[in-house]
């Protein structure tokens, strides 16, 4: 989108101050975020951020400012930074500046547009709140995300953050016709390339583009990217029709570095240090992320919290953008619950009987209810052991065993290293055994096998398997002086 009022005008270097360029122009001034180009074949990226009198303008480097001089000539280009949409970005991965890092074939037959646009307008917005499925049980059934919203994802190394993102894109693919886009707000470059080969190696790459830009970037470029990406999805949703899965990692970090640019540009700090523009910027780029009448951008967000302090304005913030929040338990992966999901601590907008009915309602209190009595009596077992506790006590513990291994589910992502067969599960589905388990209807089936399976009928098949391929001892090993607390239970809820 060049500007047609002015003639592109030819700059001077005025000053340098890291990141930040002071660019004199004798002609009418660049517009704000019009790219200036400086340096040797003009490899210094320079965004036009303040119109500081008549004839200087500052700006912000989206590249390294290294062999950058005053009087050097600046071009203006006359046109905003620029993202590629068509068909042909698909299975690619970009910059922020739209060019090609996966060392493929030059990329041809795309369109240029702006990154910055306005959000959709409240005309063309839906006014009806949908639920997205993504065939993860514990998903869809407890905290349900929204068709055009934003989730929070929030977990640490190493407890299945990228495996849950990467089923997402898996089921979103094959079974929506959508597109997915994944956007690495200063990630390491490690990550990047392990990701690459994860989505390669599951076969999602052909309906999947990725855009990033790395930790080691300038401020500038990390703060653009997420709407490089942005300008792709709404591509997707608005010329092509399609569903759009945007996975954001990480959202703190295009806080942080705006709140770089905005020091760097010399403006007053607010609370805590953040820039004062913080709520305007992060407005501008999640209000794009909407549900409209040609399709929709969903998008799930990894948002890290700084010394897990929720009340940080960059929480804060981000909070009052998602609709549902989606917390990983590193116990409950250590007890090989996956996804490890934690159920008390996650949440949704959408579980309210007007959007998902009541049956739904109903039955996600009633899951919750049930876990959240469970976890009140985790000491008493550990301590006393099972027997211990009432008739009723044990019933609820029970269920609540049943229905946490119900909740783990195979992934289509891991069956390599699992060599279990991954599952979709419809929400019909994930809800009729839920409430079959909350009825005592599998009390007599052991927790094993409703482990791993897809849907609940898949259980009573499993048992059976198992009677058949191990026969259980007749005596339990009751002579072991001291039995583990959570191997007591086990057995105990079992010979309940």
């Amino acid at each position: 989108m060049s500007r047609e009022t002015n003639a592109p005008q030819a700059g001077t270097v005025v000053a340098v101050r890291g990141s930040v360029v002071d660019v004199r122009f004798e002609g009418p001034l660049p517009a704000i975020h019009t790219l200036l180009r400086a340096g040797n074949g003009g490899q210094v990226a320079i965004e036009v951020l303040a119109q500081r009198d008549a004839r200087h303008v500052r700006g912000i480097a989206l590249t390294p400012t290294q062999g950058l001089a005053r009087g050097m000539a600046v071009e203006d280009t006359g046109a905003p930074l620029q993202a590629p949409v068509g068909k042909p970005i698909l299975s690619r991965m970009f910059d922020v500046f739209g060019e090609t890092i996966d060392r493929g074939p030059v990329l041809a037959g795309v369109a240029w547009r702006s990154v910055h646009h306005q959000p959709p307008p409240l005309v063309r917005r839906s006014t009806k709140s949908e639920v997205f499925e993504t065939g993860i049980k514990v998903i869809d059934v407890l905290t349900p995300l929204e068709r055009g919203g934003k989730a929070g994802l929030f977990g640490g190394a190493g407890v299945g953050k990228t495996v849950l993102l990467t089923e997402m894109i898996h089921n979103m693919i094959g079974h929506q016709e959508g597109v997915s886009i994944f956007c690495g707000i200063g990630e390491r470059s490690r990550e990047g390339e392990e990701l690459y080969r994860e989505m390669e190696a599951a076969g999602v790459l052909p309906h999947m583009v990725m855009i990033f830009a790395q930790m080691n970037e300038p401020p500038g470029a990390r703060f653009r990217v997420g709407h490089a990406a942005l300008t792709m999805a709404e591509y997707f949703r608005d010329d092509e029709h399609r569903d759009v899965l945007l996975l954001v990692d990480n959202i703190f970090r295009f806080i942080q570095a705006g709140a770089e640019v905005s020091g760097l540009m010399g403006k007053m700090p607010s609370r805590l240090g953040y820039q004062p523009t913080m709520g305007t910027e992060l407005s501008a780029l999640e209000e794009r992320i909407a549900n409209t009448d040609s399709g929709a951008i969903t998008s799930i967000q990894a948002v890290y919290v700084p010394a897990d302090d929720f009340t940080d304005p960059a929480a804060v913030h981000t909070f009052s953008h998602l609709s549902a929040s989606i917390v990983l338990s590193r116990k409950r992966a250590s007890e090989g619950l996956f996804p490890a999901i934690d159920p008390l601590q996650s949440s949704s907008k959408m579980v309210t009987p007007g959007i998902v009915g009541e049956r739904h309602y109903a039955l996600a209190q009633a899951i919750r209810r049930t876990l959240a009595q469970y976890a009140e009596l985790k000491d008493i077992i550990a301590m006393l052991g099972l027997e211990q506790l009432s008739p009723d006590d044990r019933k609820v513990v029970a269920r609540a065993r049943r229905l946490e291994r119900f909740l783990t589910q195979p992934f289509f992502t891991t069956e390599q290293f699992t060599g279990l067969t991954g599952k979709l599960v419809s929400l019909e589905d994930a809800l009729d055994g839920c409430e079959r388990i909350l009825d005592d209807e599998f009390k007599d089936l052991p927790e094993s096998a409703l482990y791993m399976i897809g849907s609940v009928d898949e259980a009573k098949a499993k048992a059976k398997e198992k009677t058949k391929s191990e026969p259980e001892p007749e005596s339990e090993s009751k002579s072991e002086p001291m039995p583990q607390p959570a191997k007591e239970a086990a057995r105990a809820v079992d010979d309940a």
